[in-house]
């Protein structure tokens, strides 16, 4: 399913314990509820809400739920929204978890618990950190039950988890692990944008100038492909966010004249 920035989370809503939201978020348009994203995923959640509480519920019903919390968390008007979005996501996750814990069709449901303890963590600024144990966990599940689920979700966000996080012994973050899933998204959805200019942000945080001109080239190729292939308006809040970080990423820093 498509998510709005911050997405994945925001960039995986890994701010964590920082209050400050990753490059390219779009923040929510305060007291206007005609934002076009924000009414699209208000619709969403109500759809989804009534999916699950019918009678003859589909099984994807559960975590359609989890996936539309996590979305219209990302325009809370404040805090406390956003806080009860996101436990009403997790929960509906952790319930059905709870019966049906190693079931292959479970996958998704540890992903959006994960996901949606990444709005918690945005909110419980200073509790942030005792949320990221619980997030690992479930996305590594969700990885194991089935990689390739949100265009390889799993990897992608615990690539920026490992990439965000404050590093042993406060955290888990890790360069190592942060290459290794954020690359590992990349080859196994390489025409997802939100995979692709991940790994770009990293090599060029790590200072890796050769990888870094290859992957531009790379999503320079695919980037008409994935325009096609994701597009429609569950996409539009996505596309504002990869332009934006796209533009600022496609040409590499000038040196300064002397």
């Amino acid at each position: 399913m498509p998510h709005y920035p911050l997405s994945l989370l925001l960039s995986c809503a890994l701010v964590l314990a920082c209050s400050e939201p990753p490059p390219g978020h779009l923040q929510p348009v305060i007291g206007q509820p005609a934002n076009p994203f924000l009414r699209h995923a208000q619709t969403r959640l109500e759809a989804a809400r009534a999916a699950h509480r019918a009678e003859s519920a589909p099984a994807d019903a559960v975590w359609q739920l989890g996936s539309a919390c996590f979305d219209r968390a990302e325009f809370a008007i404040n805090d406390a929204e956003r806080a009860a979005l996101a436990e009403e996501g997790a929960e509906v996750c952790r319930q059905f978890l709870a019966k049906h814990p190693d079931k292959p069709d479970s996958a998704p449901s540890h992903y959006y618990l994960a996901m949606n303890l990444g709005q918690l963590a945005r909110v419980k600024k200073l509790e942030a950190l005792g949320l990221v144990g619980d997030m690992e966990k479930h996305f590594l599940r969700a990885r194991d039950l089935n990689a390739t689920f949100s265009h390889a979700g799993a990897d992608r966000n615990l690539g920026l988890l490992y990439f965000k996080a404050p590093g042993w012994p406060l955290s888990v973050g890790s360069n190592k692990k942060a290459r290794q899933h954020l690359q590992r998204a990349a080859e196994l959805a390489p025409n997802f944008p939100d995979n692709r200019l991940n790994l770009l942000e990293a090599h060029l945080k790590w200072g890796n100038a050769a990888e870094a001109t290859a992957e531009r080239a790379g999503i320079e190729k695919m980037w008409p492909a994935a325009r096609e292939q994701f597009a429609g308006p569950d996409w539009a809040a996505s596309w504002a966010d990869w332009q934006a970080r796209w533009e600022t990423l496609r040409a590499p820093p000038q040196s300064p004249r002397p």
